[in-house]
């Protein structure tokens, strides 16, 4: 028989339930099937099995008898898992405390789930012990006597017991009013608690009772965080809101204190290697330098040697120091508009591991050899003693290639910058013959003035010098990567799957209904996606086909098996080149020092035992820390057009769901939403397929990419939320699309209402509704 290629998700596919025999399954080869993957949903199974049409529905019926009988149990709105069963890792609630004093926890999403036992922590020392009502991410694992106890692994935002928000005095009564904008319930505060406090005050607050079945929760005051009129107070409700680790301790700021200017002992000198750094122009850490030369080997002919130059953090944070913990548990630095959460103290990240113009600093490099067609011939990495020639930003340096050098960048031209920009040039052929992922994303600067205020919010210029840092410190990582693969060192790889077949799927029926072909069952490649992008890139679909496609790709993570990197489409990847804001960069280094032999001070046992706890804790706490930058500019821009109520904009159809339609604004990239309450008096039904909302009774449409006109009616800074009305007239029927169904109600005799046509129908006087029985159309 010949041999059949086993598809790459599968020959990846994480450690769980072996493949099923195709058909719909018994009941006892489901139960095992769902007790072997712990955790599933339907679409999974049906999919496992190869199920379609009635069999799908029998498995709905299946899974539904199930959970029933109490075989089964939900696992928040989709999944299920074995009754009783419980993850690996799951986000838990302290629910209470034992007769000894010890803490209970319980999942989130798990009714069924029972309480375990929370382990003590060593970071309680620093962070405090956690509290009832805290939610935590934790491990679950099964002890020697068959009991099961939970270990933290971080501490999550605000649980359904806390709130951040802020206080509001009035009508004889004091509420908090959560600052997260989907908590709709407020707290009363008694008398007594409302005392010493301000109407303005940020406060992070604990349920502690209600009134009455219906009446508002009780709440307590457990801190003052500061004032909601701060200029700054927009980053500082995103930390406390997302647990966002602040500050050091004690005993990590003594040993950054403590740190030493570097030496040449052990080192190579790289100080007449004219290496320099390109940042943004309020970068206030510079932890990479490049340099490019031609290549003299006759061998190469028009080849070109790029160094990569990286602060040697691991020569400072040691493993097992008070310096390492913390920055294991920060995990990154966090990046605010007008502040920095760094993950090392100030000492280090903008000190002595911050490559400055003209002094000496630790460094790790890398030397690359390019072959003329751009492709990588070779690699050296070296611990080395470096000098920065030049502190340059991104549009400093691109303004002196174009032809408009300043007295810095005059002197730098020909020795250093058109050679490094030749070298990218070539560089820039091997990039296009592997053709990574060429979505467009637009990024938002906010301005901030010294006293807090927003002065301006614009899109971050793309230029070729950002694409210049971005292709060596690509390549840089794949040095690393290899070289540690080679030498059969573990490591943290920095991977991202292929899209999954199901959104493939809807990428391909939805571009079927702009006239695109995209063929089923085709399999997703990076050259794919961006001949699509390029072919509809000067059309009228451009940002749509460009949203759609970026919705279409997973998410990178971190991991210590490998899979590749999809996006940029390399087979292995390693994050090696920012060390000061990224845990995981600091295991590449130390993993590089160990194989390599350049230092006592590389990975240890421990380092690599724990690897894969790092994998997930550091994967987490980048998630986090893009939540909470993400608040942090959305109430920024919203405390900064709360001033134009009622002004008009241009903006687009970012999202399209069945409450309503997001918009981001041309102007701002302000992101706010249209209720679908507020679009007119025809009932609109979201269609998933074709990305859009269409009315039910003329077929008009609102599809995702449309260029509308919409009116501020509020913005509220402490939430971060933008409401438009919609002023624009919405799209035409397509006459090829079918209409959609109409609803289970009865509106047969509605008229426009007031607020949209989402509520009851009205019937004419003398009419009455059947009871039990839903009318049809």
């Amino acid at each position: 028989m010949p041999k059949t290629r086993t598809p790459k998700s599968a020959r990846f596919a994480p450690k769980g339930p072996g493949r099923p025999v195709q058909g719909l399954p018994d009941r006892d080869t489901l139960l095992q099937y769902v007790r072997e993957a712990r955790e599933t949903g339907k679409a999974d199974i049906a999919k496992a099995f190869g199920l379609k049409g009635a069999d799908r529905r029998a498995l709905r019926d299946m899974l539904k008898e199930l959970e029933e009988s109490g075989a089964l149990g939900k696992r928040g709105r989709k999944a299920f898992a074995e009754s009783g069963a419980l993850p690996e890792v799951g986000v838990v609630d302290v629910v209470e405390k034992d007769a000894d004093g010890e803490l209970m926890v319980r999942l989130t999403k798990g009714e069924d789930a029972p309480s375990v036992r929370l382990a003590p922590d060593r970071r309680e020392a620093v962070g405090g012990a956690p509290g009832l009502g805290d939610r935590l991410l934790v491990r679950f694992t099964v002890l020697e006597n068959g009991e099961t106890e939970a270990r933290m692994i971080k501490r999550l935002g605000q649980s359904a017991h806390r709130i951040l928000g802020v206080v509001r005095k009035a009508n004889r009564q004091v509420r908090v009013e959560p600052v997260d904008r989907k908590s709709k319930e407020s707290l009363l505060l008694v008398p007594a608690e409302a005392e010493n406090l301000s109407d303005g005050d940020l406060v992070l607050a604990q349920v502690s009772g209600a009134d009455g079945r219906y009446g508002p929760k009780r709440g307590k005051v457990l801190e003052v965080v500061g004032r909601v009129d701060q200029p700054r107070a927009a980053s500082l409700i995103a930390i406390h809101s997302h647990g966002i680790p602040t500050g050091f301790t004690q005993a990590a700021e003594a040993e950054a204190e403590a740190a030493q200017a570097p030496t040449l002992s052990g080192r190579e000198d790289l100080r007449a290697v004219p290496l320099l750094t390109i940042d943004p122009p309020d970068a206030r850490d510079h932890d990479d330098a490049v340099y490019a030369e031609p290549d003299t080997d006759p061998k190469n002919e028009d080849g070109w040697i790029v160094w990569v130059a990286i602060a040697d953090v691991a020569a400072y944070v040691r493993p097992g120091s008070a310096l390492d913990k913390e920055a294991h548990d920060k995990g990154n630095s966090v990046y605010f508009p007008d502040r920095v959460e760094p993950m090392l103290p100030e000492r280090l990240s903008a000190g002595l591991c911050s490559l400055r113009q003209g002094e000496n600093r630790a460094c790790i490099a890398v030397r690359m050899v390019f072959g003329r067609d751009g492709r990588k011939r070779s690699h050296k990495f070296v611990r080395g003693l470096m000098r920065s020639a030049a502190k340059l930003s991104y549009e400093q340096a691109q303004r002196a290639i174009d032809g408009f050098p300043d007295d810095h960048t005059n002197p730098l031209l020909e020795p250093v910058l058109k050679p490094l920009w030749a070298a990218y040039h070539t560089m820039l052929k091997g990039r296009i013959a592997r053709s990574p992922l060429a979505i467009e994303s637009s990024e938002r600067k906010i301005v901030i003035s010294a006293e807090g205020e927003i002065t301006s919010i614009t899109a971050r210029p793309s230029l070729e010098a950002h694409r210049l840092i971005e292709e060596m410190m690509v390549q840089a990582n794949v040095c690393a990567a290899e070289t540690l693969e080679q030498k059969k060192t573990p490591l943290i790889y920095r991977i991202h799957d292929t899209p999954s077949q199901e959104k493939v799927q809807s990428l391909a029926e939805f571009l079927q209904t702009l006239g695109i072909n995209w063929a089923k069952g085709e399999a997703p490649r990076t050259d794919r996606f961006n001949k699509l992008l390029v072919e509809t890139r000067e059309g009228p679909h451009a940002q749509i086909v460009n949203e759609v496609v970026l919705r279409t790709q997973m998410q990178a993570i971190y991991a210590t098996e490998n899979i590749g990197h999809f996006g940029l489409n390399l087979d292995r990847y390693a994050h090696f080149t920012s060390p000061i804001r990224r845990y995981a960069d600091l295991i590449v280094h130390r993993a590089l020092i160990k194989a390599l032999g350049l230092g006592s001070d590389g990975l240890t046992d421990r380092d690599i035992a724990q690897m894969k706890d790092t994998a997930e804790r550091i994967t987490f706490a980048e998630r986090r820390a893009m939540a909470a930058e993400r608040d942090a500019t959305d109430r920024y821009v919203a405390a900064f057009l709360s001033d134009r109520i009622g002004a008009t904009f241009t903006g687009r159809i970012t999202g399209v769901t069945r409450f309503g339609l997001f918009i981001r604004l041309d102007e701002t990239g302000a992101d706010g939403l249209i209720p679908v309450s507020t679009l007119g008096g025809e009932y609109f039904v979201h269609d998933d397929r074709t990305h859009a909302l269409v009315g039910e009774r003329t077929g008009a449409r609102w599809p995702l990419g449309m260029t509308v006109e919409v009116r501020l009616r509020e913005a509220t800074p402490v939430t971060g939320g933008l409401l438009f009305d919609m002023l624009s007239e919405p799209a035409a029927a397509d006459p090829n699309a079918p209409r959609p169904r109409l609803g289970m109600r009865d509106r047969q005799f509605s008229g426009p209402k007031r607020g949209g046509g989402a509520g009851k129908s009205a019937l004419p006087k003398g009419v009455k509704r059947k009871a039990g029985k839903k009318a049809k159309r």
